[in-house]
């Protein structure tokens, strides 16, 4: 079933700014201070206050509507997570990708152990709709522990050296936060990854290095296609 249109009711700026403001927060590692700089430029005159709320508002109503990538059943799944510091509290940001870095889901949890594990695995499944062919982690336990519980019939290898896929995968957001000089709360770090995940699936073709200039060009021609007909009205 199609979505309905995004609704700008009550909004006095048209789509097509809205739209590409929320596009240039989340696509490239600029503050919100920036990308006010940046359509101040272009003659629009707003607060980077706005730009939040926007990114806020329809963020993840833009990421919802984008096309995932449809899952197989020869896929290998890359798990791992990471340490995120809030005001001195610490947690972890678990995610997965697949063989071609195409990244399936990201939650923040509090612990490491095996029921974060099996959160995560079960979220998969629902996303996906079917198991993998294969599971690769780092040697946490937990990982192991959630196999066994959830998908018992899946491949699991598990080496910090195959693991490089799921690993390199935190490197932009990583970047994007020092840009951003940290994140302000977990729910605003969930909300935040769900979007700039989505847009970075999109925008950001399968093993670039394997591509040539005129086939990553047109790839971005096909996403800033498909990002405009989910963003403004027909």
């Amino acid at each position: 079933m199609t979505p309905s249109p995004v609704s700008y009711k009550r909004h006095r700026f048209p789509p097509q700014i809205i739209s590409h403001a929320v596009w240039l927060y989340f696509r490239f590692p600029f503050s919100l201070r920036l990308v006010e700089e940046m359509l101040l430029e272009r003659g629009i005159v707003l607060s980077y206050e706005t730009i939040r709320r926007w990114a806020m508002k329809f963020g993840l109503d833009y990421a919802s509507r984008l096309k995932r990538k449809k899952p197989g059943r020869l896929d290998v799944w890359h798990l791992d997570e990471v340490v995120v510091s809030i005001h001195g509290e610490k947690r972890y940001l678990w995610r997965a990708v697949d063989q071609d870095g195409y990244i399936l889901d990201e939650i923040v949890q509090v612990r490491r152990h095996a029921k974060a594990a099996q959160r995560l695995l079960k979220r998969l499944l629902h996303k996906q709709g079917c198991r993998p062919r294969r599971m690769v982690t780092d040697k946490l336990g937990s990982y192991a522990a959630a196999r066994r519980e959830i998908m018992p019939g899946v491949e699991h290898r598990s080496h910090k050296g195959l693991n490089n896929r799921a690993e390199n995968s935190h490197v932009p957001l990583r970047k994007r936060e020092r840009a951003m000089q940290g994140f302000r709360s977990w729910r605003g770090l969930q909300r935040f990854v769900d979007v700039f995940s989505a847009l970075r699936n999109l925008f950001v073709p399968p093993q670039p290095s394997r591509h040539s200039a005129i086939a990553i060009h047109l790839h971005r021609l096909r996403a800033i296609a498909e990002w405009r007909s989910v963003t403004l009205p027909a």
